[in-house]
């Protein structure tokens, strides 16, 4: 079962903490205390990370000579409180050598429908959309 706790340090400053023990800094960000994620793009970072580990395993299990991922994730939130996401979009940038289209675009669809917990969990409450460009290196 997956498990996360958050501490209130100071001021406007949490810690959270996960099942395995790592942590991150989630603050408000006001002058005095944005050391910090906010805990929105928090989230973002969540769907970032979950397809980025399933892509990168993906394609190595593929054979596909991967030398690089980034995972771009931009959200349209309501603009009065709660502040509630209603679009997130994803761009990967994939690079690597002699990588086949075929792969990245399989790789990803399996992220986004079968693998990612994340971003298959919040696809029933918010729209999504993808995009991907792949980077031929020599």
């Amino acid at each position: 079962m997956a498990n996360a706790t958050v501490r209130w340090i100071t001021k406007g400053q949490f810690l959270a903490v996960d099942s395995s023990k790592h942590s991150v800094v989630l603050s408000t960000q006001d002058e005095e205390n944005g050391i910090g994620m906010k805990p929105s793009e928090l989230l973002l970072a969540a769907v970032g990370g979950c397809s980025a580990v399933d892509i990168v395993n993906i394609l190595q299990k593929k054979r596909q000579q991967l030398t690089g991922l980034e995972v771009q994730v931009h959200g349209e939130q309501d603009a009065d409180p709660p502040w509630t996401f209603r679009k997130i979009h994803v761009h990967y940038i994939v690079r690597g050598r002699d990588l086949s289209e075929k792969a990245v675009a399989d790789a990803i669809r399996l992220s986004e429908e079968k693998y990612c917990s994340v971003s298959t969990t919040l696809a029933k409450a918010v729209e999504f959309s993808t995009d991907y460009q792949i980077i031929q290196e020599v």
